[in-house]
């Protein structure tokens, strides 16, 4: 039987100096092994979706065990409570902004959670809100979605983005690219919200990623006539 230890001992197996120094440039944490995505994920094809044991991996505080976590985790399980600590103890972007909204956006408590998550004064949660918001956006039918209350959030960025956290911004922008790629009824505001904030400076780390021009990604998206084409899930 697979457990927590198990499969602690196969991510310390799999980690590799090189990737621990990619992931730390980045900004995460020392308790990493260092473990390539495509390396979790042939864990994820023997495990496929397990939740008391995502629930243990998350605990550890280890970066690749809470990445994992993630792509395990059994959404239709996730209490309020599980999704609020999940999002609270997140150690860095790789987690605050995939892992947690990888499950919060598949759950019955995403939207309702994110809302809430965007006006936390901590910035990785803040920055979970935003990102679960991005995602719920890509895999739900534009008729379930509350264009409404998007629309607000694209004024509420085109307001406050260059004066929030610095990861905030990130996720801020990527939820602009979001809704002008994945809602076509909002395609030429998210594109004027774009033009309107310009380039966002985002602290990357010592690393060499850019922030995407939001109008310029989202064109890119209407040129390849993909707009309004959805995701199957948010995991990936």
């Amino acid at each position: 039987m697979e457990t927590v230890a198990s499969i602690m001992s196969e991510l310390e197996s799999m980690g590799s100096e090189q990737i621990r120094k990619t992931f730390a440039r980045h900004g995460a944490p020392i308790n990493q092994f260092g473990v390539k995505i495509a390396d979790l994920k042939t864990i994820v094809k023997r495990l496929k979706k397990n939740h008391d044991l995502a629930m243990g991996l998350f605990n550890t505080g280890n970066s690749d065990a809470m990445y994992l976590a993630g792509l395990i985790g059994d959404e239709t399980r996730m209490t309020k409570a599980d999704l609020n600590k999940w999002a609270k103890k997140s150690p860095w972007s790789m987690i605050s902004e995939y892992t947690v909204p990888f499950v919060a956006a598949e759950s019955p408590h995403g939207w309702e959670l994110a809302l809430e998550w965007i006006n936390s004064n901590r910035e990785n949660v803040a920055s979970s809100g935003w990102a679960t918001l991005s995602s719920i956006i890509s895999i739900t039918p534009d008729q379930k979605l509350d264009l409404k209350v998007i629309r607000n959030l694209l004024k509420i960025i085109a307001k406050d983005i260059h004066r929030s956290a610095n990861r905030v911004r990130y996720t801020m922008n990527g939820f602009v690219i979001a809704a002008g790629a994945y809602i076509p009824e909002l395609l030429e505001e998210a594109k004027s919200v774009a033009e309107k904030i310009g380039k966002v400076k985002v602290n990357m780390g010592d690393s060499a990623c850019k922030v995407p021009d939001a109008k310029t990604y989202i064109e890119k998206i209407e040129a390849k006539g993909r707009i309004g084409i959805k995701r199957k899930t948010a995991r990936c």
